[in-house]
C-alpha cells in the first residue's frame, strides 16, 4: 500500500516578487480535480462516482468506484483538489488509497491526501451531505472515460 500523507495548516508565506514555487511537500502541482462521490455503508461499503481533471490545458473525465470499512449510513460528498507528480494523463488512473473519517449528519466538511501505485497524489477538500458515520481505509479506483 503507498504511503499516507497528513494534510497539514502552513503559514502563509511573506509576500515577496517572485512566483510561487511550482512545487511543496507533495512533489510538483500538475493538475487540479473536480469529483463528486457517493457512498452507501453497512461495515463495508461502497464508494461511486465521477469527475474531471484540468492537465496541460486540457480537461478530462474519470470515473471512480471503491470501497471502505467500518461505516454505516449515506452520504454525497463534492470535492475539489491539487494533482501532484502527474505527467502522463493515464498516470491519474489506478487505485488510491487514504485513511479518513467521516461524521456527516446533513452537512460537514473534510479533505484528505491520496495516492496511487504511480506516485500521483491528489490532495482535496470536501462538503458532504447525508448521515453517515466512518473511519476506515479507503480504497478508490479511478479510470479515464473517452
Amino acid at each position: 500500500m503507498p504511503a499516507l500523507f497528513p494534510v497539514h495548516a502552513h503559514a502563509a508565506a511573506p509576500a515577496t516578487d517572485a512566483p510561487a514555487p511550482a512545487t511543496d511537500a507533495l512533489g510538483e502541482r500538475t493538475g487540479e480535480v473536480a469529483f463528486t462521490l457517493s457512498a452507501a455503508d453497512l461495515g463495508a461499503g461502497m464508494s461511486w462516482g465521477k469527475g474531471t481533471l484540468t492537465f496541460q490545458g486540457h480537461t478530462y473525465n474519470f470515473g471512480i468506484r471503491g470501497g471502505s470499512g467500518a461505516a454505516i449510513g449515506f452520504s454525497h460528498i463534492h470535492a475539489k483538489g491539487t494533482v501532484f507528480n502527474l505527467y502522463r494523463a493515464q498516470d491519474l488512473e489506478g487505485t488510491y488509497w487514504s485513511v479518513q473519517g467521516e461524521a456527516t449528519i446533513g452537512a460537514g466538511t473534510g479533505g484528505a491526501v491520496m495516492e496511487n501505485n504511480n506516485g500521483v497524489r491528489i490532495k482535496f477538500t470536501s462538503r458532504s451531505t447525508g448521515a453517515r458515520l466512518a473511519f476506515s481505509v479507503e480504497r478508490l479506483t479511478i479510470r479515464l472515460r473517452n
